[in-house]
C-alpha cells in the first residue's frame, strides 16, 4: 500500500504584502492594472504548498471550516514572481476548488465542496508538482468565512519506489 503524505497550505505574508502594495500603489497614483492583470482583493491573501517530493499522486482534500463561510482556493500555473511580474488572469487555473458551510449547518456536518471540480484540481496540482518545489494560490475568504477558522491541506500517495 502506498504511504500517504498530507501538505498544508501555508499563507505567504511576504507576497500577499507585495500584491496589496501594488494595488495601494495603483490607487495612490490613480492608474489602472495592466491590460490581463489580476490584483489581489481585499478578501483574499496568497498561500503556498511546498513540495518536499515530486513523484505524488492526488488522494484528498482536507479542509476545515469553523461556523458559516466558503473557501474558493485558485491555483496558479506558472512559477510566479511578483518582485518581477505581475499577476495575469491568464496564469490562474480552473477549476478553482470550493468549500462552503451554511449558517445553521451542525458543526459536525461534512463541509460542503463541488467534488468533481475539486478532484480535477487535486490531480492538476499532483502533475504539476512533478516539476516544482513549490506552488502558489489565492484563497479567498467569504461569506463570513475567516482565515483563523479554516485549515486546508491535501493528502497524496507517495508513488511506490522500483
Amino acid at each position: 500500500m502506498a504511504e500517504e503524505m498530507e501538505l498544508d497550505f501555508t499563507e505567504d505574508l511576504q507576497l500577499s504584502e507585495v500584491m496589496r502594495l501594488r494595488v495601494q500603489s495603483l490607487q495612490q497614483k490613480g492608474q489602472k492594472r495592466q491590460d490581463g492583470e489580476r490584483l489581489l482583493l481585499p478578501h483574499e491573501a496568497v498561500y503556498r504548498l511546498d513540495f518536499s517530493e515530486q513523484d505524488l499522486t492526488f488522494s484528498h482534500w482536507n479542509v476545515s471550516l469553523k461556523g458559516p463561510g466558503r473557501l474558493s482556493v485558485t491555483g496558479i500555473s506558472q512559477l510566479w514572481t511578483p518582485d518581477l511580474t505581475n499577476l495575469m488572469t491568464r496564469q490562474l487555473l480552473e477549476p478553482t476548488g470550493q468549500f462552503w458551510r451554511s449558517a445553521g449547518d451542525p458543526e459536525d456536518a461534512p463541509i460542503k465542496c463541488l467534488e468533481a471540480d475539486i478532484q480535477e484540481f487535486g490531480e492538476r496540482i499532483a502533475e504539476l508538482a512533478k516539476v516544482r518545489k513549490v506552488m502558489y494560490f489565492l484563497f479567498a475568504f467569504k461569506d463570513g468565512a475567516e482565515k483563523d477558522n479554516i485549515t486546508c491541506s491535501l493528502v497524496f500517495k507517495k508513488s511506490a519506489e522500483a
